[in-house]
């Protein structure tokens, strides 16, 4: 009875790890499509510039990344459709970097100190030779600005 129970175990334990090793590749393969899984620590972003555009009823809002080394310009620029004005905020900060993960901590508002700084946490990720920053709060999509000027 014993053996019949070890035997049994033991062929239940080679059946999983295949089975393991089968789904473990199917995630990996996903993770690759989705971008999560990318190897882009050797991307260089120095003196790269990622812009967002999000184009609401009233107002049209364009949004800047500058990284400089470990520095980093955050721009606000809000073009009212009604009037044509436009404003801006230019917030400065640095960042920090981990493998794909990007984190924009900007605590300067035109030099000025503020008491709640802009924090952003992004994902790195590249596809068809486009970087992007994905936030990984809102899902907002940066794009390189030389990838997206090449494209045009």
């Amino acid at each position: 009875m014993r053996k019949i129970l070890m035997g049994i175990l033991f062929f239940g334990t080679l059946g999983l790890n295949a089975q393991y090793g089968s789904l473990n590749e199917i995630l990996n393969r996903l993770e690759e499509r989705k971008g999560i899984n990318q190897h882009l620590e050797n991307e260089n972003i120095d003196n790269k510039k990622f812009v967002f555009i999000k184009d609401a009823e009233d107002h049209t809002e364009r949004d800047f990344i500058v990284i400089k080394g470990n520095q980093a310009t955050y721009v606000e620029v809000f073009d009212d459709k009604a009037t044509g004005e436009s404003s801006s905020n230019v917030f400065t900060g640095d960042i920090v970097r981990r493998k794909n993960i990007v984190s924009l901590r900007a605590d300067k508002l035109e030099n000025k100190k503020v008491p709640m700084p802009v924090t952003k946490t992004l994902l790195l990720t590249k596809q068809k030779d486009i970087l992007y920053l994905i936030d990984v709060n809102t899902k907002d999509r940066w794009i390189d600005e030389a990838s997206y000027s090449k494209t045009k």
